[in-house]
């Protein structure tokens, strides 16, 4: 019987806390760690039903990307939802561990999962960490040159998304070297240009910064946080790895995606 102390060492061994950006609470979140676990879900974020998900599937631990308690709770009024949320986990003893920007960082994380899933190659830091740390983001190679229309196109089928945003002056330039950032990456548009990307593939956008990178003539593609959601399968895939047989496990099948397009 695997214990979740087990799981979290496996975990932290392949996205160290430590590569977490200051101040983000990832790590533990629910739970009691020597408490021996049946089943894994693999999830982006934990909402209620997610967590009803998991008790659906007798998962009795959920890593997720996000973090369940990003802001501390000033009570425990259940009347609240996200209060709710927490006392459902307690109740049906399910551990929750979130590993956020340390995922987002570790070699052969997250950010490396979306090189794969859109054909860049080659793929080096595009905000290199100190010392030996892999640092933020990533920029390589697509395996194919294409226009920046149809990039977005690719973008758009491998999220299942009804639309993309992508800021750029001629959506017919030919992009070939591209920058990610998995996330809320806007504010390092400037880093991206600098490296040398013909595109920067990353999240929530603000439109004024969208005049800016038009006026500087470069080309952002945003095709929503919730692209992120590719990790899913990535993460079970190595709950598998470190457990083989011994531990079940499940990607998340809830769409967590706020947003709804017309």
């Amino acid at each position: 019987m695997v214990k979740a102390s087990e799981l979290i060492e496996q975990i932290e061994g392949f996205a160290p806390k430590s590569l977490a950006e200051p101040g983000d609470p990832t790590g533990l979140q629910i739970g009691q760690p020597e408490q021996k676990i049946h089943r894994v879900l693999t999830t982006l974020d934990v909402r209620p039903e997610v967590v009803q998900e998991a008790i659906d599937l007798g998962a009795d631990f959920i890593w997720a990307h996000h973090e369940a308690m990003f802001r501390p709770a000033k009570n425990l009024d259940l009347s609240n939802p996200q209060n709710a949320m927490y006392a459902l986990a307690i109740k049906n003893n399910i551990v929750i561990y979130a590993s956020h920007t340390n995922l987002d960082a570790a070699a052969g994380g997250l950010n490396d999962w979306l090189c794969q899933a859109f054909g860049i190659e080659n793929q080096i830091p595009l905000l290199p960490g100190e010392g030996d740390q892999p640092g933020m983001g990533r920029i390589g190679e697509l395996k194919v040159a294409m226009t920046m229309a149809d990039f977005a196109k690719q973008v758009k089928a491998v999220c299942q998304v009804d639309a993309v945003r992508l800021i750029a002056n001629d959506a017919n330039k030919v992009v070939k070297r591209v920058a990610v950032l998995g996330g809320d990456g806007g504010k390092f548009w400037k880093k991206a240009q600098e490296a040398g990307a013909d595109l920067y593939l990353t999240a929530d956008l603000y439109y004024h910064v969208g005049h800016d990178i038009l006026a500087a003539d470069f080309a952002v593609l945003d095709p929503d946080h919730h692209m992120e959601a590719l990790a899913k399968e990535p993460m079970a895939k190595k709950v598998q790895e470190w457990f083989a047989w011994q531990l079940p496990v499940t990607a998340s099948q809830k769409n967590t995606d706020p947003y709804t397009y017309f």
